[in-house]
């Protein structure tokens, strides 16, 4: 049998939480491990080895941007799925930077909602179309902001970033893409690093959102393209 996705709920608004738990409970390929109303996740979550934790954009007892935070620093294993209910949010940018796995809108179906849960649990990062515009707005603007210009201008690749990137955006772990392009993890890893320091970006989820709305590169030069690798 298929190991379950061992899940925490941290929302403390009672009948969204409660309700949430009853349906998670029927899934069988889930197991919610816990459902939390506060912070408590980031004290039993290392306990409890959760493999996703949902975590609610508006918390009363603190700033879920500082309980992914401590997520990040305390259970790095853990991928975290940050809910919201509006699409557009001035902060998302700090969400990406300190890295979340995943958003997932409120008012979605509970069958987008199950699937964003199994997409980040099999290693994917989820950007809902509806966030993606005002992301990449703010991605562009934060590189702007910092003298970095237009993270794309004059970027050149070689053939195989360009690979790398398309199977990111399509979703994919750096264990799957190794497996597609026939290459070792460690050089899918060197690959990732060398397409975020040239692009000046900070997280796969970046990328991901950029070539989801047409980021687009220059062919490779004379000199990149010679050699895959």
């Amino acid at each position: 049998m298929k190991r379950q996705i061992r899940l925490i709920l941290v929302e403390d608004n009672r009948l969204l939480r409660e309700g949430l738990t009853v349906m998670l409970k029927e899934q069988p390929d889930i197991a919610l491990v816990a459902s939390l109303s506060n912070g408590d996740a980031l004290i039993r979550g290392k306990k409890l080895k959760p493999d996703v934790i949902l975590l609610d954009f508006v918390l009363r007892s603190s700033t879920s941007l500082r309980l992914l935070q401590s997520i990040r620093t305390t259970n790095r294993e853990a991928k975290v799925i940050v809910m919201n209910l509006a699409p557009v949010q001035p902060s998302l940018m700090e969400y990406v930077k300190v890295g979340v796995d995943g958003f997932v809108l409120k008012d979605a179906t509970f069958d987008d909602f199950l699937q964003t849960i199994r997409d980040v649990a099999q290693g994917k990062k989820v950007l809902p179309p509806t966030l993606t515009s005002s992301l990449l707005s703010e991605i562009a603007t934060h590189a702007t902001r910092n003298g970095k210009g237009n993270p794309f201008k004059s970027v050149r690749m070689t053939s195989r970033e360009r690979e790398v990137i398309e199977l990111i955006a399509e979703g994919l772990s750096n264990k799957q893409i190794a497996a597609r392009l026939n290459l070792a993890v460690d050089t899918v890893k060197s690959h990732v690093h060398n397409i975020l320091e040239k692009l000046a970006l900070n997280t796969r989820l970046e990328i991901a959102t950029f070539r989801h709305m047409g980021g687009r590169f220059p062919s490779p030069g004379r000199d990149s393209s010679s050699s895959k690798e």
